[in-house]
């Protein structure tokens, strides 16, 4: 019994990829309307400042950066961690290979 869960564990994460890829997808665009949402309220306006945009200030761009790089990796993170804790209920395994992280 031992060899197959193994044989179980070292298959899942190949078999999580294509789910993993989707929720990827939908969590990037959740984030993207979050953030656009968190500046509406930050700066009353609807369009963030683009880093190549002259008439835009320094801290203006970095600080939609910085808000944009927040909310992406909670939400990459709360969608990555939804996905494996389903995945482990639904399969009995934990789809990550390794204890290291994503990156």
């Amino acid at each position: 019994m031992a060899k197959k869960d193994k044989h179980k564990k070292n298959k899942l994460p190949l078999v999580y990829q294509p789910f993993g890829f989707a929720l990827s997808w939908a969590g990037g665009a959740l984030a993207g309307v979050a953030f656009r949402k968190a500046w509406k309220a930050i700066r009353h306006e609807d369009d963030a400042p683009d880093a190549l945009d002259p008439d835009r200030s320094w801290s203006e761009i970095l600080l939609a950066a910085a808000v944009q790089g927040a909310i992406f990796a909670v939400v990459r993170s709360a969608v990555d961690r939804t996905g494996a804790k389903a995945i482990a209920r639904s399969t009995g395994v934990w789809p990550a290979t390794d204890k290291n992280g994503r990156d």
